[in-house]
């Protein structure tokens, strides 16, 4: 849950070789089995819209974020192992969720395509709670990111973004996942890869700030996985009415910053100016 705006507002690019393979809905194929084959103890709801497992967790039996609802299934083939299915499932604490903001988790499933069998299963707790800066896009990004020869990532991005017009302010964090034997597990959690934000009066005058991020792996590794090597750019601008009560940008000069992210045997460590506030 974020309460408090980052100084620091980060706007998204990939690099080339770290292109993001976004999530497409077809892929979850029929959603409500799905749930049903990973939660058996799910009870479907009447008008088949929804699943609730014990006591008051709700899961959607919809594929595709309705509106600004965000939390249905989201389902992507996975390209670097083509017969398994990356699904991440929203589970939303209805007792503690209101009109102002959601309680809940999200868990990671990989399932075999064919039968639908759950192979791995990661929780991720907290992921899906939100407050005035809401929830807006849950993807899977499965770029390239080969960690070691026998080693391939996948990512996860959740955007959020406030509905202040004179305090604008919206961000997409990335964390990244790996196999490791029979387990699914972090190994970057929370780089912050895409972002706005800013103050202004509505009409014309005010600051805002952006960046756009670009990740791309680099040859050399530590600990057996490759460093990732992060580049951040930062605009600013100051936009005021001139004579002419015309509106005119006045854009700062850009500000490039290099980051080399390294593998620490457990997981890649985020630098402080771009980790997630939360939750």
């Amino acid at each position: 849950m974020r309460t408090l705006l980052r100084t620091l507002f980060l706007g998204l690019a990939t690099a080339a070789s770290l292109s993001p393979a976004w999530a497409a809905a077809g892929d979850c194929g029929d959603a409500a089995a799905l749930v049903q084959q990973a939660y058996p103890k799910a009870r479907k709801s009447a008008d088949g819209a929804s699943f609730t497992l014990e006591p008051h967790i709700s899961i959607a039996a919809q594929t595709l974020p309705e509106g600004d609802t965000p939390f249905g299934l989201v389902c992507k083939i996975w390209p670097a192992h083509d017969d398994l299915l990356l699904v991440a499932v929203p589970l939303i604490d209805s007792a503690k969720s209101s009109d102002d903001g959601h309680v809940g988790d999200i868990e990671l499933l990989v399932v075999d395509r064919k039968s639908l069998q759950v192979r791995q299963r990661l929780l991720q707790p907290g992921l899906m709670t939100d407050d005035a800066i809401a929830i807006r896009k849950v993807e899977f990004d499965t770029g390239r990111y080969r960690l070691a020869p026998a080693v391939t990532a996948f990512g996860l991005r959740i955007e959020m973004a406030n509905h202040s017009q004179p305090n604008p302010f919206g961000e997409t964090d990335l964390r990244l996942y790996a196999l490791a034997g029979d387990a699914l597990r972090v190994v970057l959690d929370g780089l912050v890869v895409a972002g706005n934000g800013g103050e202004g009066d509505t009409n014309c005058e005010g600051s805002f700030h952006s960046s756009q991020v670009s990740l791309a792996m680099s040859p050399v590794s530590h600990h057996g996985y490759h460093d990732i090597i992060v580049v951040e750019r930062t605009d600013t601008d100051k936009p005021s009415l001139d004579k002419e009560g015309e509106c005119q940008s006045h854009p700062g000069k850009s500000v490039n910053r290099t980051y080399q992210l390294r593998y620490d045997g457990s997981r890649y460590p985020v630098p402080a100016a771009l980790k997630v506030l939360g939750p």
